[in-house]
């Protein structure tokens, strides 16, 4: 089990950028999966984007691609959801969640798929 923190929620303005970042502290992200979504008021928790462990290939859901990424940097121990041209539609609680040996062509960005969760971070878009 791995203990997640999620940081860099906040206020931004429509058409602009934010970087999310998904930290664990004690145990090294590289053999996870880490994924990020979001959970909108009356909304189901919807997949956004995946790195998968050990250098693998990223997987961004297509709702989102060409405004989002993902990437890791192992020597801060995290992952990373930068987002920009961001939309009021966007404004909603992020998670990262992360599971051991995850290939996200093979396993996609599934809620179910995950084990471990963090607790989450707002991001409110202002028109």
């Amino acid at each position: 089990q791995v203990q997640l923190v999620e940081s860099g929620g906040g206020l931004v303005q429509s058409g602009g950028s934010l970087s999310l970042s998904c930290a664990s502290s004690g145990v090294s992200l590289d053999t996870y999966g880490v994924a990020w979504f979001r959970q909108a008021p009356g909304k189901e928790r919807e997949g956004l984007a995946c790195i998968s462990s050990t250098g693998g290939p990223t997987h961004i859901v297509d709702s989102v691609k060409g405004r989002f990424t993902i990437f890791r940097d192992n020597t801060k121990n995290a992952v990373y959801l930068q987002m920009s041209s961001l939309k009021p539609d966007d404004t909603a609680v992020y998670y990262c969640a992360a599971r051991t040996w995850y290939s996200c062509p093979v396993f996609g960005v599934l809620v179910q798929a995950m084990h471990d969760w963090g607790q989450g971070t707002l991001v409110t878009v202002s028109s």
